[in-house]
């Protein structure tokens, strides 16, 4: 299964369309519209858990015949190298998705996989680089914000949106200036 796109992805593919620059990292990039949006930014790299996702991205993004966008099987970073500019991720945040899908499953609480993600996600990042984030109400915002500022990140709501039974927040994360 492959977490086809719905409001939050096309949310979210809107910020990328406009922001995305330079080398850019779409994290769990599931069908791959993401990466697809960044793809005139410069240097795109899909990274998902899901061996279909991954085969599926490439089939979208061209197999190969793009010379700037590579897809490749990654748990969050752990095949990831190197640092980007942008980084794009439209998480799981479902606390304990009944559905049992690492593409909806954000952990017991629905945040822990954002969590994991901002723990690394500094690592990867460029001096002025900037990671768009999508979250939503059933993932606990007041602890994904305070996760934010552990991880040494500020935050810019870019939109809020209300869909059927959730709100869903798209934002820009920078690294604090001291």
């Amino acid at each position: 299964m492959i977490y086809q796109p719905e409001e939050d992805s096309f949310l979210l593919e809107k910020y990328v369309r406009k922001l995305a620059y330079g080398r850019a990292l779409d994290m769990g990039t599931g069908t791959g519209i993401l990466a697809k949006a960044a793809v005139n930014a410069g240097e795109i790299i899909a990274v998902d858990i899901n061996e279909n996702a991954v085969e599926y991205a490439k089939n979208l993004l061209g197999k190969g015949s793009r010379k700037n966008v590579k897809v490749l099987k990654s748990d969050l970073f752990s095949n990831v190298k190197g640092k980007f500019d942008v980084i794009i991720f439209n998480p799981p945040y479902l606390p304990n998705s009944k559905y049992n899908d690492v593409a909806l499953d954000g952990g017991k609480r629905g945040y822990e996989v954002i969590e994991r993600f901002l723990k690394q996600a500094g690592k990867h990042l460029n001096k002025n680089g900037f990671i768009l984030l999508l979250y939503s109400s059933l993932s606990k915002p007041r602890k994904i914000k305070q996760i934010i500022k552990q991880n040494g990140f500020v935050e810019e709501v870019l939109e809020e949106k209300k869909v059927s039974f959730e709100r869903l927040f798209v934002v820009k994360l920078s690294r604090k200036s001291f």
